[in-house]
């Protein structure tokens, strides 16, 4: 069975892992106790939207990927194809660049169109 809140710790702790940065200086910056944050990242404890938030500005990553990569492993843990919905004009832009992690090369998204 997925549990959201796994999935959504892993993908923080995956972001905060990348950049390099310590649960301390994500909870500093997020302002949340480094308890909770790491309970939020170890799927312990559900993080409240407005915590969600604080903890991806605190990341400099928007929450709206955050979700996008939380629903691709629940539809990957469901057996679901998860279909690549990326314009061709912006998988174009995106040829052979990579932006901190999330932006994904043009070999990797299927255009559509």
């Amino acid at each position: 069975m997925v549990v959201l809140r796994r999935e959504i710790g892993d993908v923080l702790r995956d972001a905060r892992q990348r950049q390099g940065r310590t649960l301390r200086e994500v909870s500093s910056a997020a302002r949340v106790s480094l308890g909770y944050l790491s309970e939020v990242e170890r799927g312990q404890k559900e993080a409240s939207s407005e915590l969600l938030h604080s903890i991806c500005e605190a990341l400099d990553v928007p929450m709206s990927l955050v979700l996008r990569e939380v629903s691709d492993r629940v539809a990957v843990a469901e057996g679901l194809l998860i279909p690549d919905t990326v314009p061709v004009d912006l998988a174009a832009s995106l040829d052979g660049v990579i932006d901190a992690g999330w932006a994904r090369t043009r070999a990797e998204l299927a255009p559509i169109g």
